[in-house]
């Protein structure tokens, strides 16, 4: 049994130890920290764990009656940041629906829902 055990921890230990990602996920989004203001187009962050093909993936914004339309992205300055540019969109609730790609082969759809707020 402690030779099988042995045996065992010897070819796992031949393989590679590398961190794979299995999905893009979004870490961090400008959302958070500045949302966007009513009726003004504005530029939107996702920062992602890994590298995004842009060619090949999408982001779409969700409104009211979940009405989607295509919003144009593109890379941002930091590794795995998409770019997504909003058109002017009144208070309310809306989604952003990306279907992207990663480096590594993986596609991953999601959802990350904002709020556009009322000027004060």
């Amino acid at each position: 049994m402690r030779v099988k055990f042995l045996i065992i921890t010897m070819v796992l230990s031949l393989i590679p130890a590398t961190v794979l990602h299995a999905h893009a996920v979004v870490i961090r989004s400008s959302l958070d920290s500045r949302p966007p203001q009513p009726n003004q187009a504005a530029p939107v962050s996702l920062i992602f764990n890994s590298e995004i093909e842009t060619s090949l993936s999408s982001v779409k914004l969700v409104t009211r009656g979940d009405r989607k339309q295509a919003v144009p992205m593109r890379h941002g300055k930091q590794r795995g940041e998409i770019v997504v540019e909003l058109p002017p969109l009144a208070p309310g609730e809306y989604a952003l629906q990306y279907k992207v790609f990663a480096a590594d082969g993986h596609l991953t759809e999601d959802v990350v829902k904002f709020f556009v707020q009322e000027d004060k």
